[in-house]
């Protein structure tokens, strides 16, 4: 007993000590819109936009977004950037070896990112959320660009020019004899094209269509299942009724 105990504890210790160990800060809440439309198609847009470039979803095909109001029309003039067939898959623009040339790795397959993210910080969505809107100008890397969520990311700001350039501004503090840089608020060098709240709209209607192409399904799934505990609530009470009117005359 005492031997798994303590293999608990050692895994334990070594999940949190992982966490620790990729370092950056708290997440910040993602808004949930996982039923507004309008979000979802802004969403898909942006990330047609911005991120299709480098990133594949290749379990996502483009007539699929039909689910969140799109026409097969709408998708071709507006969201067929790397193929000219609604029923292809996500594929991203550039070449699988050109990127491991330049990035050192191939961008991964974001189809469930939003999924596979979700950690003791909180939701995958709370990480992107989070994420995308914690670069800053960092001349020391090779991008030119760090993030506070994934300290020292390899993957530069695709979205700067809406963001605009940014540094973090720290607060010294002392804490049991010792002094630390506690994160205190941002400073804008440069204005990027969408205002920081417009921005963080922005970055949620793109986490949310992440969190939506994760599982597509996920709106039905709660609608059938909120119908199936409707069903069984009145299946239970006519079975208890059932039940009494059977037992009524045994003593």
């Amino acid at each position: 007993m005492k031997k798994i105990i303590l293999s608990l504890a050692l895994a334990i210790g070594v999940v949190f000590g992982v966490q620790a160990a990729t370092g950056g800060i708290a997440w910040d809440k993602a808004p949930s819109k996982i039923n507004d439309v309008a979000s979802l198609q802004n969403g898909a847009k942006v990330f047609v936009n911005y991120c299709l470039s480098c990133h594949s979803a290749a379990y996502m095909r483009f007539n699929r977004l039909k689910d969140i109001g799109l026409t097969d029309q709408q998708i071709k003039d507006n969201l067929l950037f790397t193929t000219d067939k609604v029923g292809e898959t996500m594929k991203a623009a550039i070449d699988p070896r050109q990127a491991k040339e330049w990035f050192g790795a191939n961008p991964p397959d974001l189809t469930v990112i939003a999924r596979s993210r979700a950690g003791a910080g909180g939701t995958g969505a709370d990480y992107l959320y989070t994420f995308l809107r914690t670069y800053y100008v960092d001349d020391t890397k090779v991008t030119g660009w760090n993030n506070l969520a994934f300290p020292n990311v390899g993957m530069p700001h695709a979205l700067w020019e809406l963001q605009g350039k940014r540094i973090p501004v720290y607060e010294t503090v002392e804490s049991h004899g010792h002094e630390a840089h506690v994160f205190k608020g941002w400073q804008q060098i440069t204005p990027g094209t969408m205002s920081p709240l417009e921005y963080d709209e922005m970055v949620g209607d793109l986490v949310n269509y992440l969190q939506w192409m994760a599982e597509p399904a996920q709106n039905t799934r709660v609608r059938v299942g909120v119908w199936v505990l409707l069903f069984l609530s009145v299946l239970t009470l006519f079975a208890w009724r059932l039940n009494a009117a059977f037992w009524k005359d045994v003593k």
